[in-house]
């Protein structure tokens, strides 16, 4: 950046993951001075330059740079903004509108931001931290705080941001900012669905994906609940909230016991997938007359095709919720074969994380956590064992040739082999599995 000889800022995140001591992903420049022409005629002698456009209006350059070292490093590209500032159209709240002239200063384009702890900026040739607005202060006493009165007004979705911050760094609202939460929920229906769940990418990381991979999703999920965000999002919530369940077990509100499985899942690093599943888990039970897991596979389907997840995920989860509450009951390497044989492995080893999250949700006794842990152990000892199809010595050629037409009988023989195969794995060998496929066909 600094061989590009622009006057450029660091700005946003990357500068609060800094006073934080953490690693950014993220690298955003502002550079004063210039307008759109200017940055893009200063960039192209470095690489490929692309406009950079929100909801269509051109707020940058991204660069693309031709040094090959550079580009490993940014493959995603850098991004260039002028400064920019808002300008009143009318007396109205959402009388504005956001312009960018090369003679704003640095401090006028922080005050469009939107919390205090994104709202400073490094520059690059001294190293000194621009920061108006006490983001630093703020970020060290744990406090989140919006730059001003309108903040969510000018954008909605900084309720969720807002939020991810909470479960991301543990910070706290502060009186102002929670006041401006519960007032701006309504307008929270004009956020893009995208922008919410599901991202613009394959994976999946809108603004609630990152607020659950977040170190204290439970304590941003009760600020949700708490200012109206979480119903308002998640309509399908609104019969969790202080449903009693009514069992020794069940010994929280459901909502509680919702929150309770998310964090434990994050406490124990799991992935997205199973993040989600716990958030979307147990929706059916207020509804359920019986086993609440297909009621709760539905809900959640219809949440994630609503915040426009990524199809596999959206599947992938659904299939967790729907097969979330096995019985831990006559845990053995049957039982494990079978369970393997049932979901793949991958899902197989995330239900148990599941499991092991909603277990630490429950007063339980510790032998259950136990059974747990000895069904992920088992599992791990008998994935070596046949229990996919590809796994058979046999395969739809060998049925074939034995005589089997080509039709459904080819898929329905093979699966029935793979079951006799995971009650015995010492029947997987060419000569037995021919046999019983020959006999079939009599």
């Amino acid at each position: 950046m600094r061989g590009l000889g622009l006057d450029a800022y660091l700005v946003g995140g990357a500068v609060r993951d800094e006073q934080l001591g953490l690693e950014s992903k993220d690298a955003d420049f502002v550079v004063p001075g210039v307008d759109y022409d200017g940055l893009r005629a200063a960039l192209e002698p470095y690489g490929r330059v692309e406009d950079l456009e929100v909801a269509g209006r051109r707020v940058g350059a991204r660069l693309y740079p031709r040094d090959r070292r550079v580009r490993a490093l940014a493959p995603a590209g850098i991004e260039f903004a002028p400064p920019r500032a808002e300008r009143s159209t009318g007396p109205g709240r959402h009388d504005f509108e956001i312009v960018a002239d090369p003679d704003i200063s640095i401090e006028d384009d922080m005050a469009r931001r939107d919390f205090t702890v994104n709202a400073m900026a490094k520059r690059l040739a001294t190293g000194e931290v621009v920061d108006p607005f006490h983001g630093a202060e703020d970020l060290k006493n744990g406090v989140l705080r919006t730059v001003r009165p309108r903040s969510f007004a000018e954008d909605p979705l900084r309720l969720v941001r807002g939020l991810r911050l909470v479960s991301q760094f543990g910070l706290e609202p502060d009186e102002h900012t929670l006041r401006q939460m519960r007032e701006a929920v309504p307008s929270i229906q004009l956020v893009s669905a995208e922008r919410v769940g599901g991202g613009l990418q394959s994976d999946g990381m809108g603004e609630l994906s990152k607020l659950l991979l977040g170190r204290e999703p439970a304590r941003a999920l009760r600020l949700a609940r708490d200012t109206g965000v979480l119903t308002a999002l998640l309509p399908e919530f609104e019969a969790t909230l202080g449903f009693e369940q009514n069992s020794s077990r069940q010994h929280l509100p459901l909502d509680e016991h919702i929150f309770a499985v998310v964090q434990a899942a994050a406490d124990a690093n799991a992935p997205l997938t199973v993040r989600l599943g716990a958030l979307l888990h147990d929706l059916g039970k207020p509804h359920a007359n019986g086993t609440h897991a297909e009621r709760s596979a539905n809900l959640a389907a219809a949440v994630l095709r609503r915040l426009r997840y990524p199809t596999r995920l959206r599947t992938y989860v659904t299939r967790l919720v729907r097969a979330h509450s096995f019985s831990l009951e006559n845990i053995d390497e049957l039982f494990a074969r079978r369970f393997l044989r049932e979901h793949g492995d991958e899902l197989a080893f995330d239900l148990v994380t599941h499991k092991e999250a909603d277990l630490r949700g429950k007063q339980v006794a510790h032998e259950e956590l136990d059974a747990a842990a000895r069904l992920r152990a088992l599992l791990e000892q008998e994935r070596v064992q046949p229990h996919r199809l590809i796994d058979l010595a046999v395969d739809g050629a060998d049925l074939i040739a034995l005589g089997y037409e080509e039709s459904p009988a080819v898929g329905e023989t093979l699966e029935a082999l793979l079951d006799a195969v995971v009650e015995d794995p010492a029947l997987n060998t060419r000569d037995e599995l021919i046999e019983r496929a020959e006999a079939r066909l009599t």
